[in-house]
């Protein structure tokens, strides 16, 4: 492995340093209003549990038809960032309308605003970094983006902590103010930022991988997979130990691991194949969902963090470049395409506490389930391009 190399070449290329920091401030705007968002509508504007559940149902259905299509026609652009800019500010409106809002209406108006253009602006800021790194140094394309998905993870988990200590000092007016400065900062750095565009008449060898509808559905069931975890382990958690605060540590614990294993898995995809390597991630949900379905002591749910962890970053690393050399002449719905499945995946999240009653740990056996249905849909697609390619070579 060539960790250092490549992490000093990362930082050399022209613009690299900047399309991280964008990315990390994305994150930390992301992750301060996150987990706050149900308990403000409910405590500040009063809404109810079937009008909080529409709102969120609306908003991620809006980000979801917003992101594929935008997808769908950006590679025709000439350009993304602008594009990226005004999903932001559109943003930034629908922010004001949400921290004023005193009804039902206002509410979704904001939340709408807020949050469609968000699943287009995650896209097409990793297919502008894909570009960007294909033109400048096409050898580590790929590790780039790993690390630059790992600075938005890293920002993400900074806005955890930083939202709840705005919220200790400012009430959730301060949280909303500053998930808006994080849109705001993305705004600021998009403008100094030197879009480089793809060109349309090279492409890296290797850079492409076949299309597998197969392993789209298999990626689709990992994602509700993982939805279903963060909606219900911290509910779980506190119905078996009483002490919700320790949800934190558990996902402290995620994050440490994840900026690890998100390097390793990047460099085992390069040489074993991502394929083989979303398959070994899948073990380790599987392994993990047994430790929480039975029950298991505190002490099992944090050891066992380490290999859910390495399942994460597996899912959010080395997956969102296999989707995106699935359509490697068309990074913008590349990368469209697989913020759209993790979109549909929060969608069947949202929609589960419709049929599910309490919090009973045996409820992680639905993400066992589609973790093993993906599993051996993964399986059977390597089966058959290994046949293909005996037969490719019989021929």
């Amino acid at each position: 492995m060539r960790i250092n190399e490549d992490m000093k070449r990362f930082l050399q290329v022209d613009g690299a340093g900047k399309m991280l920091l964008t990315l990390c401030c994305y994150g930390i705007g992301m992750g301060i209003l996150a987990p706050m968002n149900a308990i403000y509508m409910s405590d500040s504007i009063g809404l109810t549990k079937g009008e909080i559940v529409s709102v969120f149902i609306v908003s991620l259905l809006l980000n979801m038809g917003t992101t594929i299509t935008v997808g769908l026609i950006s590679d025709k652009l000439r350009g993304r960032k602008n594009l990226a800019i005004a999903a932001a500010l559109i943003c930034l409106i629908g922010l004001l309308i949400y921290m004023d809002a005193d009804s039902y209406r206002q509410t979704l108006i904001g939340m709408c605003l807020a949050s469609a253009p968000s699943g287009l602006i995650m896209g097409q800021l990793f297919a502008m970094s894909r570009n960007h790194f294909s033109r400048l140094a096409a050898d580590i394309v790929e590790m780039a983006q790993i690390w630059l998905r790992a600075g938005y993870s890293v920002g993400f988990f900074g806005g955890l902590l930083l939202g709840a200590n705005l919220y200790l000092l400012a009430t959730f007016k301060g949280v909303i103010w500053g998930n808006f400065a994080g849109y705001a900062t993305l705004v600021l750095l998009l403008l100094f930022y030197r879009e480089i565009p793809a060109d349309k008449k090279t492409s890296a060898p290797g850079a492409s991988e076949p299309f597998s509808l197969l392993m789209l559905v298999a990626l689709l069931m990992l994602a509700c997979a993982d939805a279903i975890r963060g909606l219900y382990l911290p509910l779980v958690v506190k119905s078996l130990f009483g002490k919700p605060e320790i949800v934190s540590y558990i996902w402290s614990a995620q994050a440490v691991f994840e900026l690890l294993f998100m390097t390793l898995a990047g460099y085992w995809a390069a040489k074993y194949g991502s394929r083989t390597i979303i398959w070994l991630g899948g073990i380790g949900a599987l392994v993990a969902y047994t430790v929480y379905a039975l029950q298991s002591p505190f002490v099992v749910f944090f050891l066992v963090q380490p290999v859910y962890s390495f399942f994460v970053s597996i899912l959010y690393g080395v997956a969102m470049g296999y989707v995106q050399r699935m359509f490697a002449g068309r990074a913008g719905f590349g990368a469209s395409l697989y913020v759209f499945i993790s979109l549909t995946a929060s969608l069947i999240g949202y929609l589960l506490p419709l049929f599910i009653e309490g919090y009973d740990p045996s409820l992680f056996m639905i993400p066992m389930a589609l973790v093993f249905v993906s599993l051996t849909m993964i399986a059977t697609a390597m089966i058959r391009e290994r046949r293909a390619a005996k037969a490719t070579h019989a021929g």
